[in-house]
């Protein structure tokens, strides 16, 4: 078993409650939905209401990922940390060898109006697959953190 880990970290002019405030709810979800349609052709929400135990149906552009859908499920939301844990559950990387396939967001307080969104995967291979772990890219996620900054640091209408 092969075990990797890839990281990015981002730091926005906002406060961690407001970055939070979208990373730690379904709005997330919805803002890469309809903002990332070069990689994402479409998020089903299965089961839940953004809660631990949130299932996620995530539908890729063929040829971005290396994957072209797999199910999320939310396994750890700590509001007072500001961490959000979403787990591969079915399909994509866990159908080309990986045992364990996680992201994380963590918001991380660096003043009153400043934030750092630091990004994290987790995976583990299978040792006959261990040739896939070159598919995992932090690129796209660090993506979906250069979005949300947009987003959050836009003038409020």
């Amino acid at each position: 078993m092969a075990n990797g880990q890839l990281s990015h970290e981002l730091e926005v002019n906002v406060p961690a409650s407001e970055a939070w405030d979208l990373f730690g709810t379904l709005r997330l979800a919805k803002l890469v939905e309809e903002q990332c349609s070069s990689l994402v052709q479409k998020i089903d929400l299965v089961e839940g209401d953004g809660g631990v135990g949130t299932v996620f149906d995530l539908k890729f552009v063929p040829g971005t990922l290396g994957v072209t859908r797999y199910k999320e499920k939310y396994t750890k939301i700590d509001n007072e940390a500001r961490i959000k844990e979403a787990e591969a559950v079915e399909g994509g990387y866990l159908d080309l060898g990986f045992s364990h396939y996680l992201v994380r967001f963590e918001i991380i307080e660096k003043a009153n109006d400043s934030c750092i969104i630091k990004t994290t995967i987790e995976y583990q291979v299978k040792e006959e697959a261990a040739a896939n772990a070159s598919l995992v890219s932090i690129e796209p996620l660090a993506n979906i953190v250069l979005l949300a900054q947009k987003q959050l640091t836009k003038p409020k209408a």
